[in-house]
């Protein structure tokens, strides 16, 4: 199953009319067909582009099988691997039905005073997705910056700039507790400039889990609060036997926050799936599913 949007249909809140930021350098990229919104980027920036693998030898397994899974026989920790991930996702945007892919940035992990941890099994810059975005006409880059950072204002700024087109989080594995008051400032400036937040919700067994909890869909409601139009990834479904089923709080939220939405993405998988089968049976949700 492709995650998707119809190019009159993407999540959007429109830049407040005063400002100097906006995303004009992406216009030239508009969609003319179904776009997949959530596709990742991985490389080990073993040929300088500033990615970074450090994976435990479960998850070296995990890579190796899912690498085959997706035809490519070039190793995680090969020097060229990079160039390789980003090849396969241009050849497969080529041959589908597809206008576009946004490619996923991956943010470092921060504790809440801004401090840098030494935590996390992967790191996708946002210049890396950027760059590859002003490369590939069917790339749409969506960054990743974690509020707490001193910078993340500017960074934000910048990147809208640049032509970022969607902010992706992984809240409890980047440790982001959303709802901090301290983020509030972040939110309103990321409503204002018009970005929506995909933000992991439900399970997560693939990058090491930070703070589990936050992986509820409870958190976004400052965000919502503050106008962003926030999509929920995975629509709150387990990815474990053991995880909390978030995807009844997710419905009774979208119930009350018209700018919440969700994403299909994963939702084929065997624990996801049950989600998707109740998802399909509830219509009045389904405008709001990308």
């Amino acid at each position: 199953m492709s995650t998707s949007f119809s190019a009159d249909s993407t999540p959007a809140a429109q830049p407040d009319a005063g400002t100097s930021h906006g995303t004009a350098s992406t216009t030239a990229k508009a969609p003319h067909g179904p776009v997949d919104m959530h596709v990742h980027v991985v490389g080990n920036g073993r040929a300088g582009s500033g990615c970074w693998l450090k994976l435990s030898k479960p998850r070296q397994w995990m890579a190796d099988f899912m690498l085959r899974q997706l035809g490519l026989r070039t190793r995680w920790d090969a020097p060229e691997f990079d160039a390789a991930y980003v090849d396969l996702l241009v050849r497969w945007l080529a041959s589908s039905s597809l206008s576009h892919l946004v490619i996923l940035a991956h943010e470092e992990v921060y504790h809440e005073n801004g401090e840098r941890l030494d935590f996390g099994s992967l790191h996708v810059p946002n210049r890396h997705v950027l760059d590859l975005a002003a490369a590939h006409p069917g790339f749409l880059p969506a960054v990743s910056i974690h509020p707490a950072r001193a910078d993340a204002m500017d960074e934000l700024d910048g990147c809208v700039a640049q032509g970022a087109v969607m902010l992706k989080i992984l809240p409890n594995c980047h440790n982001i507790d959303c709802s901090r008051p301290a983020y509030r400032r972040f939110w309103e400036r990321l409503a204002q400039v018009g970005l929506p937040l995909l933000a992991h919700t439900g399970g997560e067994h693939t990058v090491p889990q930070y703070h589990p909890a936050h992986a509820s869909p409870a958190g976004l409601q400052l965000p919502l609060e503050c106008g962003v139009n926030v999509i929920a990834a995975h629509c709150a479904t387990k990815s474990g036997l053991g995880d909390p089923d978030y995807l009844p709080l997710l419905l009774e939220m979208m119930d009350r926050w018209p700018n919440l939405y969700g994403d299909l993405s994963a939702l084929n998988l065997p624990l996801r799936s049950a989600g998707l089968t109740r998802l399909l049976r509830l219509p009045q949700y389904h405008s709001r599913l990308l």
